[in-house]
């Protein structure tokens, strides 16, 4: 059951979605690109709704595999795209901008896919809470033309679960995510292998249950995120040993517990004065 606020901000989405005719859609298959894609589908039609999906690095297989088995379920069109961002030189070299220059490649990208199929509006799944944090992407976003229907209806990221959860979609209660290059510092190069090393590390532990997490890259450093109350379950049932000893086997030297636990773009903390 939707309150008065959330049922306002969808019917102003859903209104927005209309207006389009047609259109592409970033998707990621993560909360907000889905939800996005599903509300889209809903609105315009699966014919005049096209879902692109970057594969590259930056992005762990299983989104990959649950994006393509989405868009089979609901009929949608969708376009995987390979590309490679550690080519350019101020993707790979990882200023704090990174995210910037990225961004550029992949929407434009996006936006010559949707062109060449003679879509105008391309949308993404930005919402009010990613305003929040440093993303110098969303520079890139507005400089693109690129659409955040989400944002302009109101939406915030409990909005984007709570209207998920009233569709039935799976990805209600999806963990945060973000791609694998937020997960190595500002000004370490960035390479196939670290990236890799991160999806694999990630992989083992929320296989082994734990969901909302970050394995940050420092070096030879592996510095783990995880909520505070998945914490005692971590030490207490001694899990702490196995994880230390599949990430060395991953090429980790070190491999650390962050008392502080998971938080979103915890890297950015060293770019705030």
């Amino acid at each position: 059951m939707m309150n008065e606020e959330l049922q306002r901000k969808v019917e102003k989405l859903q209104g927005l979605l209309k207006s389009y005719g047609q259109a592409a859609i970033a998707f990621s298959a993560g909360v907000d690109s889905t939800l996005l894609l599903k509300a889209a589908k809903e609105q315009l039609g699966k014919e005049r709704v096209l879902a692109l999906t970057i594969k590259s690095a930056f992005v762990p297989e299983e989104d990959i595999r649950e994006g393509k088995a989405f868009c089979l379920t609901e009929g949608i069109r969708q376009k995987i795209i390979e590309i490679d961002p550690l080519v350019y030189y101020d993707v790979r070299t990882n200023p704090s901008h990174r995210c910037y220059f990225c961004k550029r490649l992949i929407l434009g990208r996006l936006r010559e896919l949707a062109g060449a199929e003679n879509i105008v509006h391309l949308l993404d799944g930005t919402n009010l809470d990613d305003l929040q944090d440093y993303r110098p992407g969303n520079e890139a976003v507005k400089e693109l033309g690129v659409i955040s229907p989400l944002q302009e209806a109101g939406f915030t990221k409990a909005d984007v679960r709570a209207f998920s959860q009233a569709l039935g979609l799976k990805t209600a209660d999806k963990p945060s995510a973000a791609c694998l290059a937020s997960r190595i510092p500002y000004g370490e190069e960035l390479t196939a292998d670290k990236l890799k090393r991160v999806e694999k590390a990630e992989v083992f532990l929320r296989d082994a249950g734990f969901q909302q997490l970050r394995v940050r890259s420092h070096g030879d450093i592996a510095r783990v995120e995880l909520l505070p109350a998945d914490m005692e379950r971590f030490m207490a049932a001694g899990f702490y040993g196995k994880t230390a000893r599949k990430l060395k086997d991953l090429g980790f030297a070190y491999v650390t517990l962050d008392l502080e636990g998971y938080r979103m773009g915890s890297l950015n903390q060293v770019l705030k004065g």
